[in-house]
């Protein structure tokens, strides 16, 4: 199903230089794979040591190992890039190493990760995203969530994490206008993915969601990734400072 999705939709990146954080399983490297399969060269995250410490094939990326909660790895991962056109933060985690959100020093670990990491991560290569030469500017796209909007009583650094993203988004947007850099963010509803694994096998806690969504099902990586990509292209060159939802119509329910 993934495969048919992204090559329905035409985009084109041929020579285009991305960086997509967090491209090695699930959202991410839907992502990612959808930017390679467009002729983009394309970088991805992850925290192994080496591509070789996963089971997905990662042959058409350049791979670079960094963990988000390490600022030193964030500043090295910069360091590294020499071109940049479309930036991708699309690292995150739900409570860190099985961490409780409610015990202080975990909540301030998620919001390092998912949020504080993203935002200096876009700072130190503002620099490159200037220089781009991109039909529609160069574009900053973060992972928002639908926790940016609606309560998940479990994960409180998470909920103001995400919450945080939708602002950076609207505030980096108007800032780096002038730098012809475009930021916007994509908010995934519940989709299957490592970080959902645990809750999806869970009727108890699928089943509230699916029955507000009307299209009734639990979204694919491979269905998020093609608007990331419309909202990298020039199709939305007028576009910037918005947060896109695709949650199946879970949010159009009041």
């Amino acid at each position: 199903m993934g495969e048919s999705l992204v090559n329905s939709t035409t985009f084109h990146f041929t020579g285009a230089n991305v960086l997509v954080t967090g491209g090695s399983n699930g959202i991410g490297l839907a992502i990612a794979t959808a930017f390679a399969s467009a002729g983009a060269n394309v970088t991805i995250t992850g925290t192994r040591q080496t591509a070789a410490d996963y089971d997905n094939d990662f042959s058409q990326f350049t791979y670079r190992q960094c963990n988000m909660s390490n600022k030193q790895e964030i500043a090295d991962l910069a360091q590294s890039i020499q071109k940049l056109d479309v930036l991708v933060n699309n690292a995150g985690q739900v409570m860190p190493n099985g961490g409780d959100e409610y015990n202080p020093d975990v909540f301030e670990e998620t919001l390092q990760i998912n949020i504080s990491a993203a935002f200096r991560l876009t700072q130190l290569l503002k620099p490159l995203l200037s220089q781009s030469v991109l039909p529609g500017g160069a574009s900053v796209i973060n992972l928002a969530s639908l926790a940016s909007f609606f309560a998940v009583e479990f994960v409180p650094g998470y909920g103001a994490a995400k919450a945080a993203v939708v602002q950076m988004t609207k505030t980096l947007a108007v800032h780096y206008a002038s730098d012809n850099i475009r930021v916007n963010a994509v908010a995934p509803g519940l989709v299957a993915s490592n970080m959902t694994a645990p809750m999806l096998g869970f009727d108890a806690m699928t089943k509230p969601h699916l029955d507000r969504t009307p299209l009734r099902r639990v979204g694919q990586p491979d269905e998020i990734a093609p608007a990331v990509l419309f909202l990298a292209s020039d199709a939305s060159r007028f576009i910037t400072g918005h947060t896109l939802v695709a949650d199946g119509g879970f949010s159009a329910k009041g």
